[in-house]
């Protein structure tokens, strides 16, 4: 099953502001919320699908990316029509969206219901990796897989990611008491002010380890390579960013790992100049071929077709195959192959063929018209759609 449209999901226009979009979601949020919802799948779908599209459209990078290539510029190397998001991802990155709703405790959840809760620790998130990946015209028509290799922070198996000691637990920190931030008086010319902030001892969790895993010095992270495959949608652009979710560093301790962003970079191609989705190529024929007409061969990215030049053809012709040109990532048709014919003319010349072509230029065939102007490929390809 393909993905909605964020915006649709959301229920808002394309040019909706950021509080507009926040407003949509919190509103959606809470109708879909597991508390209010108990043991309703759909439901939980319908929740887990608006936060996705809040995850996307409340950023802005992100958004641009989507505006412009829809859902391939972001999770079209995954490979799948899936919910990205986990409940602990949701909870953990917009708890606070919520306010006081479900009795002020909405960044923790067991089995959904039960009223008040214990605040729930802090979810580390990893950070995200960047990667470039070089496609020649071919894999960009088809589309590709590919497989890196890539060096980052993983889970480690010693302690399963949690950073301590096997047969080891947590304790609450003595610095916070487990509440994850420290409050700090300070006196000033208005009396006394009160400010919180996180707490340096366990980063904000609430609670520290017992005894640390030795392999990772309770991170609950380690560095190791994982090989990647990558499915490249067809269509793809030079400097277009796709999105892995999940596959960046790993959270410290079992948090939540960062996305792979996948850069694309084009190959140079020998034979074709793309334009869009439009390919570009020079085709050399003899004067002979251009005077009298003949049928020539041309690569595509397919292989190879011929192609008719009638007699008379003059250099800097345009000639276009339908849908020899490159898909489009948005699945909204092909583009062309536009070949521009130019007129090869020799250097070397035997003294019979310079007395021939003497002969001919006496000819008011062979004299140029003086409407001919000395055009670029690309302004001749203007006039060329113009017509």
């Amino acid at each position: 099953m393909s993905k909605r449209d964020y915006y649709e999901v959301l229920g808002v226009s394309k040019n909706a502001s950021e509080a507009e979009i926040k407003k949509a979601y919190r509103k959606l949020a809470l109708k879909f919320h597991p508390d209010k919802n108990p043991d309703n799948k759909e439901a939980e779908d319908n929740f887990k699908e608006a936060a996705e599209a809040y995850e996307i459209l409340s950023n802005q990078n992100k958004r641009g990316r989507y505006d412009q290539f829809g859902h391939a510029g972001l999770g079209g190397a995954s490979g799948t029509n899936g919910y990205s998001m986990s409940m602990d991802d949701i909870f953990s990155q917009f708890g606070d969206i919520f306010g006081d709703a479900f009795g002020g405790a909405f960044g923790g959840f067991g089995g959904f219901g039960g009223g008040a809760r214990q605040r729930r620790r802090r979810v580390n998130r990893g950070s995200n990796l960047r990667v470039k990946v070089k496609l020649t015209l071919e894999e960009i028509a088809k589309g590709a897989e590919k497989k890196i290799k890539v060096n980052k922070y993983m889970g480690c198996n010693s302690c399963n990611g949690s950073g301590s000691k096997e047969g080891s637990s947590y304790s609450s920190c003595s610095t916070c008491h487990g509440t994850g931030q420290v409050t700090r008086v300070t006196s000033t010319f208005l009396g006394q002010m009160q400010t919180a902030s996180v707490c340096p001892a366990c980063g904000g969790e609430g609670q520290t380890i017992v005894n640390k895993c030795p392999s990772c010095a309770g991170d609950g992270i380690v560095r190791g390579e994982e090989v990647i495959s990558i499915n490249i949608p067809s269509g793809v652009e030079d400097g277009m960013q796709l999105s892995m979710s999940g596959k960046g560093n790993a959270g410290a301790r079992s948090g939540v790992p960062g996305d792979l962003i996948i850069l694309v970079e084009e190959i140079e191609h020998d034979y074709f100049e793309r334009d869009g989705m439009n390919l570009l190529h020079d085709a050399y024929i003899s004067f002979s071929d251009a005077s009298l007409g003949a049928s020539i061969e041309i690569p595509t990215l397919d292989g190879k077709a011929r192609i008719k030049i009638v007699p008379g053809t003059q250099g800097g012709k345009v000639l276009r195959l339908k849908g020899k040109g490159l898909p489009s990532v948005n699945s909204y048709g092909t583009g062309d192959l536009l070949i521009n014919i130019n007129v090869w003319t020799p250097k070397n010349l035997s003294k019979e063929e310079k007395q021939i072509l003497e002969k001919l230029s006496r000819s008011e065939n062979f004299i140029p018209s003086p409407s001919l102007k000395d055009r670029s490929f690309f302004s001749r390809m203007r006039e060329y759609f113009s017509q």
